[in-house]
């Protein structure tokens, strides 16, 4: 007599499958960090995808719905807004020079933020403390624990992830700091 009852390998297969999706747009997103820092190449602006005979830009050139932002701040301006000495360490990442606390910015398209976010915020509330819904931009949440912290903001120029570790002040610290940097983001 046959059954439906699954076996621990396909139950194991099954949980694989159901994550592949967002792990496979995470990777995606992953390399879409702030600043290109010359290392890698950049194809440049829908403008300049236009042929040399003033054609217009290539179809597949992208819409201005799909254009990463830049990193938001320089090394004096995480200083101040985590109040202390921070350094640039390359695609907007900023350490503290002693291999302890840093902040990161990474960015992406609007479009691909929405595409990611309910799993972001999923995974969010299983790894932190305290996650809250942010007031400002089309969606957004902070997430703190003693150690670390991540918030995500989607505004129509594009997506913020800025993810922070290692501050001295606990959860209420980590916040304050999240909150001052999402504020110091242009709108």
């Amino acid at each position: 007599m046959a059954t439906d009852a699954l076996t621990p390998a396909r139950t194991a297969r099954l949980h694989r499958a159901r994550l592949a999706l967002p792990l496979l747009l995470l990777a995606l997103l992953a390399p879409a960090g702030c600043d290109s820092g010359g290392d890698v190449f950049d194809g440049g602006s829908a403008d300049s995808a236009a042929g040399g005979d003033g054609g217009e830009p290539d179809a597949g050139a992208g819409a201005v719905d799909d254009v990463r932002p830049p990193c938001p701040f320089t090394a004096a301006q995480v200083s101040e807004i985590v109040g202390q000495t921070m350094r640039d360490d390359g695609n907007c990442l900023f350490g503290d020079g002693k291999g302890v606390a840093s902040l990161a910015v990474t960015t992406a398209s609007a479009d691909a933020g929405k595409m990611t976010y309910e799993y972001q915020y999923d995974q969010a509330g299983k790894q932190y403390e305290k996650v809250v819904d942010l007031d400002r931009g089309e969606r957004g949440y902070l997430a703190v624990k003693d150690i670390r912290g991540e918030a995500v903001l989607i505004e129509g120029k594009g997506t913020y992830t800025v993810t922070i570790s290692s501050f001295a002040g606990g959860t209420a610290g980590n916040e304050r700091i999240l909150r001052r940097t999402l504020d110091a983001i242009p709108a």
